[in-house]
């Protein structure tokens, strides 16, 4: 096997490992709702999805619809908890494993927010299970208020995706991040539609946010944690890994290291316990190593990317 076919097949195989994760996952964890501040809510079926609620005087507002089985098993959940009808449907970017299951809160009343770029993509690249998005936003920052709390709406330019938004309640001091940070994971696969200097900007704009707590979209935490959510020090962590990483290739690179070697040869000891060590290590370097080498991608233009 030629080495372009072997390092298709690694990556198909480690993909198809995700679906096994998550299984796992569900097996063990199951679903949970858990309070993480007064009157806001983590919530997972045991998917490898984390969402987020809010419930208030005037409805409840939910963070990442995820899909509609997803959405479904959430409402049933909210529905245990209050009688309030869900108001808002709040989506992170574009990506079709965050952005589905918005029609479920659609048909019970419910809103769809998303940014003006993450809207033009599924309007142009439509998923089985998306729909169009009630309220579209444009700009790097929008605000709606809800039941005498503000849902700060964040969106902190090119980082992964399109039209990423990262949601702040500021009056309860809690967040909701999408894809950006996964605690104690290394960087997803071959680190697909990430720009990465931008995703590291980026984290250093999240640590300046109003918040104490957040939800991130997925978290390697274990049992007994995942369900308290993730905070800034998980940020930056985050940002830590990309960091040590890059430093790790340059000095591959004063070694004499040839760059076909670097991958292989890159080792994180201090992140050797974080989910996919093993696996994905060596493809993160080959993602950060190409945008050394061919510049960062992927990138728009300034003024598309409001």
């Amino acid at each position: 096997m030629n080495k372009y076919l072997q390092s298709c097949a690694i990556t198909i195989a480690s993909i198809a490992s995700i679906s096994g994760t998550a299984a796992i996952a569900a097996g063990e964890s199951g679903e949970y709702v858990n309070e993480i501040a007064p009157n806001v809510y983590s919530y997972s079926p045991g998917n490898g999805y984390h969402s987020m609620f809010v419930v208030t005087e005037e409805g409840v507002a939910v963070f990442e619809t995820v899909n509609s089985q997803h959405s479904t098993s959430m409402l049933e959940a909210i529905n245990g908890i209050t009688d309030q009808p869900v108001v808002y449907g709040f989506q992170t970017h574009n990506h079709w494993d965050h952005a589905s299951g918005g029609a479920v809160l659609q048909s019970a009343g419910a809103e769809t927010v998303m940014h003006r770029q993450a809207a033009e993509w599924l309007e142009a690249n439509p998923g089985r299970d998306t729909s169009p998005p009630d309220i579209v936003w444009s700009g790097d920052r929008h605000d709606i208020e809800l039941g005498g709390v503000t849902i700060e709406h964040h969106y902190l330019g090119l980082n992964h995706g399109l039209g990423m938004t990262v949601f702040v309640v500021p009056e309860l001091e809690v967040a909701y991040i999408g894809d950006l940070v996964t605690p104690n994971r290394v960087m997803f696969n071959i680190v697909p539609d990430f720009n990465i200097g931008e995703w590291e900007r980026s984290l250093g704009e999240i640590l300046e946010l109003n918040f104490e707590t957040a939800v991130c979209s997925h978290s390697e935490l274990p049992a007994g944690e995942v369900e308290n959510g993730c905070t800034k020090e998980h940020v930056a962590e985050e940002r830590a890994y990309i960091q040590d990483l890059r430093g790790a290739i340059f000095a591959e690179f004063e070694k004499g290291t040839p760059a076909s070697e670097i991958p292989t040869s890159i080792e994180l000891p201090q992140y050797a316990h974080w989910a996919h060590y093993d696996d994905w290590l060596a493809m993160n370097a080959q993602r950060v190593l190409l945008d050394l080498w061919m510049g960062p991608y992927p990138w728009v233009p300034a003024e598309t990317a409001e």
